[in-house]
């Protein structure tokens, strides 16, 4: 088979995510070029032609990356849009995966929303890991449900070491064997929502107020918000920094229950973290989520609609059940999702090819 170029944007090199769903291409011979940048995005589809692909990943470089120029960000979409036209006309192929119904944060919304319906109508496969996604964006943009392609995202079985056992890990957390540990993991950033989580705990009667577990890279302002949230009254343990793969295992069996407060969200790759480690999980009740892990018995859920209230009389009811999390683990492993992306990649190929 001739050589096929696969071009990734944006490429971030430490998204497992990524790194795991690029498994498959890479063993079937795909020459994947990534880039961070619109200018070696810009070379690299330059490239393309019949039998490539380009597959966009995360929207946020293109407009957001401008700050508040309204004319760069107007330029560097007109840019984009330019480099993607030129290489479909050459007969490559583009993959939109839809990670987030908004980038988080957005500025430039309505150019934001301009680069979401170009690529929702220029895709030629739009790649989607919650099923109800069509559904969350309808009030943004159209999805033509021809060209939707369903690949959940994958869990983390046997990516991350998990030697340590449970009372190695809250021992080196400082956690009792009866502590009730609420572990919110990831970058933390204002929309995940750890005001509601902080206030639900605050909401819980001080014998049965659960520690909080929170790990994730974090800015200085916002570290400073979380500061001021927890106050003195709550008891916490708190990795403020990028958490290294063979400390990932630590946070995860030393939690009880995984909170995922946010405000806004579309798939949580630390949701199948979780489940991976077999941590039972807690999720806003949002009618996407419930379509994609509405039967799943190791999910419990809160109403975002009351969530501080709601959340708290979740947790102090205590640790939910685990029951599932295994399964659902080994349904969605890895490289059975890379697999079936590689042959999506492969269908796609094919097709222009044979049109040609």
């Amino acid at each position: 088979m001739p050589d096929r170029s696969l071009v990734v944007f944006p490429a971030y090199r430490d998204n497992p995510y990524l790194n795991l769903m690029l498994l498959a291409p890479r063993a079937r011979g795909w020459n994947v070029l990534e880039s961070l940048r619109l200018e070696q995005l810009e070379q690299h589809l330059g490239h393309l032609g019949t039998g490539d692909v380009f597959h966009m990943h995360w929207t946020s470089p293109i407009v957001q990356r401008a700050d508040d120029d309204l004319d760069e960000a107007r330029a560097r979409l007109d840019r984009f849009r330019t480099a993607v036209d030129a290489g479909r006309a050459r007969g490559a192929r583009v993959v939109w995966t839809i990670h987030n119904v908004l980038p988080h944060d957005a500025r430039h919304l309505e150019l934001e929303l301009e680069l979401d319906r170009y690529l929702a109508d220029t895709a030629d496969a739009v790649h989607v890991m919650n099923r109800a996604t069509a559904s969350a964006v309808a009030a943004h943009y159209d999805l033509d449900a021809a060209r939707i392609v369903h690949i959940p995202h994958p869990s983390y079985q046997g990516v991350y070491p998990s030697a340590q056992t449970r009372d190695e890990a809250r021992a080196s957390l400082g956690l009792a064997p009866d502590d009730h540990a609420v572990l919110a993991f990831g970058q933390m950033r204002p929309y995940k929502g750890l005001d509601v989580l902080v206030e639900a705990a605050r909401r819980i009667s001080p014998a049965d107020r659960p520690v909080l577990l929170l790990a994730g890279r974090t800015s200085d302002a916002d570290r400073t918000a979380i500061d001021a949230l927890l106050g003195d009254d709550l008891r916490a343990v708190r990795e403020h920094d990028h958490v290294d793969d063979v400390d990932v295992q630590r946070w995860f069996r030393a939690a009880d229950t995984a909170v995922f407060p946010y405000r806004r969200v579309l798939n949580s790759g630390s949701l199948h973290l979780a489940a991976s480690f077999g941590v039972p999980s807690v999720l806003p009740d949002e009618p996407h989520l419930r379509a994609e892990f509405g039967d799943e018995r190791w999910i419990r859920w809160f109403d975002p609609a009351d969530a501080a209230a709601s959340l708290a009389a979740v947790l102090a009811g205590g640790p939910g059940s685990a029951d599932g999390a295994d399964e659902f683990s080994r349904r969605l492993a890895p490289f059975a999702r890379s697999r079936r992306y590689a042959e999506l990649l492969d269908e796609l190929g094919a097709a222009v090819s044979a049109e040609r």
